[in-house]
């Protein structure tokens, strides 16, 4: 939104530096970090950045919040990461997926959906892995390893005869979604904006938690999980308020990453 002309990001209150996610080169260390050493690559996820947030050359961060990026992807890609697929594995990881059940992805062009559908598939297992998207985005959800990729401009989910033990609703569509889950099995709903959730739907909020990444990162390396970038990324910097814009106003395929060097 704007406010006196001004854009400002949704749950910020002026003046903010906005942004979660980062990756970038340690310059400096307090004198209690113990893993991290000057001259290290990292990314991480600073989840209550409402004041000085990520979005800027330098970040004030704390080392339980960074893990060691994975060398073989550049700044960008891990900077698109933390916060979604820390969101994607946690939500799974709640729902209890496990191996060889059935999964459905609610928005799996998005941020959340297309790691969740890679993760579902590779980490947890699961033997069959439908996502829903737009018409133009059908062939990404097969690329990342979706059984079943689903137009949601034209089928409605919660119709199909087939049902699936777990359904990560990433777009906020918790009524719909509880109809299309198998008996026994779990919805999780990421949208915050949700107050009051039908069962066996339940919330779950990602939290910054190193572990998760240094889990994480050998499919990372492999190049078994990857990152999804919208291909007009990366902005740079001087094109941060046309990035935020761009964010509000369609759905992003995968992640927007703004680059801080001008």
């Amino acid at each position: 939104m704007r406010v006196n002309g001004v854009f400002q990001p949704p749950g910020y209150s002026l003046p903010a530096v906005p942004g979660y996610d980062l990756a970038g080169v340690v310059v400096e260390v307090g004198r209690k970090v113990k893993e991290l050493k000057v001259g290290d690559e990292v990314y991480g996820f600073m989840r209550h950045a409402k004041k000085d947030g990520t979005l800027a050359e330098y970040a004030a961060v704390e080392e339980s919040f960074l893990a060691l990026k994975p060398k073989n992807l550049s700044f960008e890609e891990a900077a698109s990461l933390p916060a979604v697929i820390q969101t994607a594995y946690g939500g799974l990881e709640s729902a209890g997926l496990s191996q060889g059940e059935s999964l459905l992805v609610l928005g799996g062009a998005g941020g959340v959906g297309t790691l969740a559908i890679q993760l579902g598939k590779v980490v947890f297992g699961a033997s069959r892995v439908a996502a829903t998207s737009s018409s133009g985005k059908l062939d990404l959800l097969k690329s990342l390893g979706a059984d079943l990729a689903i137009d949601y401009t034209k089928v409605n989910f919660e119709d199909l005869p087939e049902k699936f033990d777990v359904v990560y609703d990433a777009v906020g569509q918790s009524e719909r979604a509880v109809k299309a889950v198998a008996p026994g099995g779990s919805v999780v709903e990421i949208a915050e904006f949700q107050k009051e959730l039908p069962p066996p739907a339940f919330f779950f909020q990602g939290t910054s938690d190193r572990l998760t990444l240094e889990k994480l990162k050998p499919f990372l390396e492999s190049r078994k999980v990857k990152p999804v970038i919208d291909p007009k990324s990366p902005f740079p910097f001087s094109q941060a308020i046309e990035a935020l814009s761009y964010v509000q106003t369609r759905p992003a395929t995968g992640k927007v990453v703004i680059h801080p060097v001008p």
